[in-house]
């Protein structure tokens, strides 16, 4: 076959990432407004139409300006029981479980329960890249940007009602697409929670993607909480289930072993993991080890939350 070469442009007629986003999302609004108007129900939504939301995906107000952990490792080296213990077992096994179609209930204490596909979860909200630490218990870490959009704007879409004090989620349970969950390492499905007031935080996001790309199986696809602040086993993947309740809802790491998980689980060095410091942790790509911050490093943003807390006892 015949090769063909074609001029380099230089760099100052390439178009800038973010204004090519911009120009492309104001061309599919634009053109949605237009069929909407022109030919109503001739053109429903797809289903996947959220994706391209996520390659778009507009900088986020906060962030980090640390280096980047490599994507091959932050997509390799993962924690997700469901596919397996080991680290590489989750890319590994992952990728036979069906993300489309996907759907999440909201219940409990809200005016508008129900059940709800994926698209319609995210269709109200603009998807912003926001770069954050994540720490994991075993004292290692990274730095992801994620895509996504703060919890809090979706529980006040269903309307939390006035007994609302703590978010309950649940991942998905299927043994035949998770092998990890044929074996009794935790009580599938596999639960967290967080204080209602941490859930409306500004920082804890309900990601979709990472690296400008729809969120690997391996990593929680295709919904999965961040909470910065807080141990990586915190931020529950493949979600299928939230539900705001009255009473503190019971973790799958705190029901299995209360004394090295406790229901906070915020990054405090000064407290003594049972098998390991907690003050220094290892940074993946790096060598050696370093500090670990207070909160991860967001002690201004939430501390606040904690204020008249004994850390150590809830810790």
């Amino acid at each position: 076959m015949a090769r063909y070469r074609y001029p380099i442009p230089p760099s100052h007629e390439i178009t800038p990432r973010d204004v090519y986003a911009r120009r492309r999302r104001f061309m599919k609004q634009a053109a949605a407004v237009l069929g909407a108007t022109a030919l109503p129900g001739l053109f429903p939504a797809s289903a996947l139409a959220w994706r391209d939301q996520v390659s778009e995906a507009e900088p986020g107000r906060l962030g980090t300006d640390e280096t980047l952990t490599d994507r091959e490792t932050a997509t390799s080296y993962n924690n997700f029981f469901e596919f397996g213990t080991g680290k590489e077992d989750p890319k590994r096994h992952a990728q036979q479980l069906r993300t489309d179609p996907w759907s999440v209930s909201i219940e409990g204490e809200v005016r508008r329960p129900g059940t709800y596909p994926l698209e319609d979860i995210l269709k109200p909200h603009d998807l912003e890249e926001r770069i954050y630490r994540l720490r994991c218990v075993e004292a290692w870490s990274m730095v992801i940007p994620w895509v996504g959009f703060p919890l809090r704007d979706l529980l006040r879409r269903f309307e939390p009602t006035s007994r609302a004090r703590f978010v309950a989620f649940e991942t998905l349970h299927d043994p035949e697409q998770m092998p990890g969950q044929r074996r009794d390492i935790l009580d599938w499905p596999y639960r967290e929670g967080l204080r209602l007031d941490e859930a409306m935080h500004p920082l804890t996001l309900l990601a979709v993607g990472m690296y400008g790309e729809v969120l690997p199986n391996q990593n929680g696809a295709p919904l999965r909480l961040v909470v910065p602040w807080k141990y990586g086993f915190k931020s529950i993947k493949s979600i299928v289930s939230i539900r705001l309740v009255e009473d503190r809802p019971v973790g799958s790491w705190e029901a299995s072993q209360p004394r090295e998980y406790g229901f906070y689980a915020n990054v405090n060095p000064n407290v003594r993991h049972p098998r390991w410091h907690q003050a220094t942790e290892r940074r993946l790509g790096e060598r050696g080890r370093r500090r670990t911050e207070m909160f991860n490093g967001y002690e201004a943003q939430v501390a606040s939350l904690y204020t008249g807390m004994d850390l150590e006892k809830h810790f």
